[in-house]
């Protein structure tokens, strides 16, 4: 299912509406991965990343997700290369993150810091008003209120449209529920990383779009004589799609956006958008983690 002729458009999985407004596929795509090892540093290989956003697009992912720590700022400015001005595409990005170097990771969520991300997004991205954007991880270390309260005054000035959370718990999004509304929750989550399932269930129950990253992530359930591999078998998918498949069908409110750096993974990927599975392989592969 990965040759260019076999690939089912993006819009196969059907659309979803983030915040009430903007709607897009349900298939959408991390840009992660553009980068270079540790998520720092530009890729390898500049034209190929600029190539695997293109064609995403042509494919029909209208939805991409990135973040000013990707890189950092790497993967933002491969977007703009690759897709400005944007047409029919929504961006989302993140910020509160600082980079020590590759793998290292650090929130920071000082008022004054998160209007600083945001107004370089907006320029390396050449955007007015970023659609998106999500704290991209609580800093314990500054009051929710502040950290939410920031962006909350630059959606009131036109530079965002719609807030998200990352990495959050039930409580946290509720926290911040009380201050400002949120459109999305961004968490690490895929048929066999399930400890979100709450929130995934509250998000479906309060009509927030959920955006599972890793969601390709499977652990064991990959191995040759896995789960996955035997779903795969019998769906006529291959392990990947079939973890992308199970995502689509746990809630209406889930937007995966797998991120790969191959141009063959992408369209295995977006593939995924015209599996269905059937409901009791569905049940089965949901009591396995």
């Amino acid at each position: 299912m990965t040759s260019e002729t076999n690939v089912v458009p993006a819009a196969a999985s059907g659309s979803i509406c983030i915040g009430g407004e903007l709607t897009v596929n349900r298939l959408g795509y991390g840009a992660m991965r553009l980068t270079g090892p540790g998520v720092w540093g530009p890729p390898a290989d500049r034209q190929a990343a600029i190539a695997v956003l293109r064609r995403a697009v042509e494919l029909g992912v209208d939805f991409i997700d990135t973040a000013d720590a990707y890189g950092p700022a790497i993967s933002e400015e491969l977007i703009r290369e690759a897709l400005h001005p944007y047409d029919g595409v929504t961006i989302a990005t993140k910020g509160g993150y600082v980079r020590g170097g590759p793998d290292e990771w650090q929130p920071l969520g000082r008022p004054d810091y998160l209007r600083q991300c945001v107004e370089l997004s907006l320029q390396r991205l050449g955007r007015e008003t970023i659609d998106l954007y999500q704290l991209h991880r609580v800093d314990g270390a500054v009051p929710l209120v502040d950290q939410l309260g920031v962006l909350a005054e630059l959606r009131t000035e036109g530079k965002i449209r719609h807030i998200g959370l990352s990495a959050v718990t039930v409580a946290q999004v509720e926290q911040a529920r009380n201050l400002i509304d949120i459109a999305s929750v961004q968490n690490a989550y895929s048929v066999a990383r399930r400890s979100h399932d709450a929130v995934v269930d509250y998000c479906a129950a309060e009509g927030i779009t959920f955006i599972p990253y890793f969601p390709i992530a499977a652990g064991d359930l990959a191995n040759p004589d896995g789960a996955l591999a035997a779903a795969a078998k019998e769906s006529g998918g291959t392990p990947a799609q079939v973890a992308l498949a199970w995502l689509l069908q746990r809630s209406p409110v889930v937007l995966p956006i797998p991120g790969t750096s191959s141009l063959a993974h992408l369209e295995e990927n977006v593939a995924a958008a015209s599996l269905r599975l059937p409901d009791e392989l569905v049940r089965t592969l949901s009591e396995l983690s």
